[in-house]
């Protein structure tokens, strides 16, 4: 089993979920400037976190089913980010606030050792990203997202993998044919 999987697991039996979201395609769960410290659990659809300059979007994540997504720097300070996250399409969501998620960890040591699993394959999972960006050609990081994440290449639209990979929709469509 995954550690995502085996943490929400953990989250159903204790029945922590507040609520269900369903946000339609192109809906924004959060926008730059605000805060937001909830957690979400994708039960179906897809979204994007990206952030934006001033003349184009970049995508730093995305969230399908069965993944964990949450605005993480916003998370940790309480503060607003920068970071947008939108539904690609349809989507449902399960919601949990921060302060009965912090409540669960602190619970039992096998809670927080299980969170800081999922931390540090996130932070390995960010280093592999960013080494790509530096220093991987456009083949090569296509190459690299393929081998690690394939679904990406069924749940997600080009454009959005293109962004993700730092290359145009029409070098990425060149690569898929090659």
């Amino acid at each position: 089993m995954n550690l995502i999987q085996e943490l929400t697991d953990r989250i159903d039996q204790a029945g922590l979920w507040q609520k269900t979201l369903a946000l339609d395609r192109n809906e924004y769960l959060k926008v730059k400037g605000s805060a937001d410290t909830r957690i979400f659990l994708v039960m179906s659809g897809c979204l994007r976190a990206f952030i934006m300059d001033e003349y184009e979007e970049h995508t730093i994540r995305f969230g399908y089913k069965g993944s964990v997504i949450l605005a993480i720097d916003s998370f940790v300070t309480g503060k607003p980010s920068d970071l947008y996250i939108q539904a690609i399409r349809k989507t449902e969501l399960k919601v949990l606030a921060k302060e009965p998620f912090v409540r669960f960890m602190e619970e039992a040591p096998e809670h927080m050792e299980l969170w800081m699993k999922i931390l540090q394959q996130l932070v390995v999972q960010q280093l592999e990203r960013e080494r790509d960006l530096l220093t991987a050609s456009p083949q090569e990081r296509y190459n690299r997202v393929l081998k690690r994440s394939p679904q990406l290449f069924q749940e997600v639209p080009g454009k959005y993998i293109a962004s993700y990979l730092r290359m145009t929709p029409e070098t990425l469509s060149r690569m898929k044919k090659s």
